[in-house]
């Protein structure tokens, strides 16, 4: 039963040290992503649709 309590305690020790940091890691790493990149993302998600992508792909190429 102790056995338990040690595992239970251990476990809420890792959760305060971990949790805490993979968050400030997360918000620290920027992620720039080219404007070709979001354009499709939008796409993938269905935000535009095939012609508002296929306008805003050209416009973008031309710059």
């Amino acid at each position: 039963m102790m056995m338990f309590w040690w595992i239970v305690i251990g476990v809420i020790v890792v959760a305060a040290v971990f949790l805490p940091l993979s968050s400030w890691l997360g918000k620290n790493q920027k992620i720039d992503d080219s404007p070709i990149q979001i354009l499709e993302k939008r796409y993938a998600k269905g935000e535009i649709s095939k012609e508002e992508f296929e306008e805003q792909k050209n416009n973008l190429k031309r710059r």
